[in-house]
């Protein structure tokens, strides 16, 4: 790879993790919020901000439990089935999105797989709300296993692999034109808590 190839390259991994983190957090976010919706619980905040862990407050929350298995459930599964169902588009930036729900699986199977183990976040209120922790490893083992595959899946496309392709410049700078606006809109109009 030549140096201009990777200067593109860093670019646009630096700007397709930037975008995600926040993104993947705020999916996660609504995911609660739907499950709080869904359930007749009233939502009292959410804490989106790009230097803070998210989190939405419910009270009253009648279904604790499906709340807060909402999150990484939606947060892991909704931007897989979108960029299942956009997969048959072919465009030559799906790779993209492929690597935002790969982004999400994994680090919401992670969350939750680990946290069987470290009781924290919303793997331990599941905990205490009863869940079974072999359904949570389990969540945990399939959603990372399927992150990793979509990640590695794109990896080509980021410049890594026997044959990388070539990083394409406008794709490069999107990404960190879109991180840059998420970043800034969080600052803007998002709670730090």
């Amino acid at each position: 790879m030549t140096p201009h190839q990777r200067f593109y390259q860093v670019i646009l991994i630096a700007g397709l993790i930037g975008f995600s983190w926040p993104m993947m957090m705020l999916v996660h976010e609504c995911g609660h919020m739907l499950g709080a919706l869904g359930t007749g619980g009233h939502i009292q905040q959410l804490v989106w901000y790009p230097i803070v862990f998210s989190r939405t407050d419910v009270r009253p929350n009648p279904s604790p439990l499906v709340v807060v298995c909402a999150g990484p459930a939606f947060g892991a599964l909704a931007p897989a089935a979108v960029a299942l169902a956009l997969a048959p588009a072919r465009w030559s930036c799906l790779y993209i999105l492929n690597f935002f729900a790969g982004f999400c699986l994994l680090s919401n199977g992670v969350y939750i797989g680990i946290g069987t183990f470290g009781h924290v976040g919303d793997a331990g209120d599941m905990l205490r709300l009863g869940m079974a922790p072999w359904v949570m490893f389990a969540f945990g083992l399939l959603t990372t296993i399927s992150g990793l595959w979509l990640l590695n899946s794109v990896s080509q496309r980021l410049g890594f692999g026997r044959y990388p392709a070539t990083i394409v410049p406008g794709h490069a700078w999107a990404t960190l034109a879109l991180t840059t606006l998420v970043y800034l809109i969080g600052y803007v109009i998002g709670n730090p808590g």
